[in-house]
C-alpha cells in the first residue's frame, strides 16, 4: 500500500476557489480503481492549510491517479492557489490494522 500525506498552504484570497477544485478532485479520485481512501481536510489550526491523506492499493493505482484528467487539471491550477511550498510525504506500507480506542 502507498500512503501520501500532502500539505498545501492556500492563498487566503484563493481559498474558496481552491476548496471547490479540491472537492471535485476528491470526489473523482475516490471513484478510481485501486484507491483505498482519499481525504482532504482543512487544518484546525489554520483554515488556509489543506491536508490530504491518500491511500492506494499499489504503485499502479498511484501512477494511474497521477495520469487522470481531474488530477492533472488540479495540478495545473495549484501554483496559482498556493501561499507557499507544498509538502508531500510518501509512505510505503507493508501492513495496516485498525486500532481499538
Amino acid at each position: 500500500m502507498i500512503v501520501l500525506h500532502a500539505v498545501f498552504p492556500l492563498d487566503p484570497e484563493k481559498r474558496d476557489e481552491a476548496l471547490d477544485l479540491i472537492a471535485d478532485l476528491a470526489e473523482k479520485s475516490r471513484a478510481e480503481p485501486g484507491m483505498i481512501d482519499y481525504r482532504p481536510a482543512t487544518d484546525v489550526d489554520d483554515p488556509n492549510v489543506v491536508r490530504f491523506f491518500e491511500q492506494y492499493e499499489d504503485e499502479a493505482a498511484f501512477e494511474a491517479h497521477s495520469q487522470t484528467e481531474h488530477f492533472q487539471e488540479f495540478e495545473a491550477a495549484l501554483p496559482g492557489l498556493l501561499a507557499g511550498e507544498p509538502e508531500v510525504t510518501r509512505f510505503e506500507v507493508d501492513s495496516a490494522a485498525e486500532m481499538d480506542l
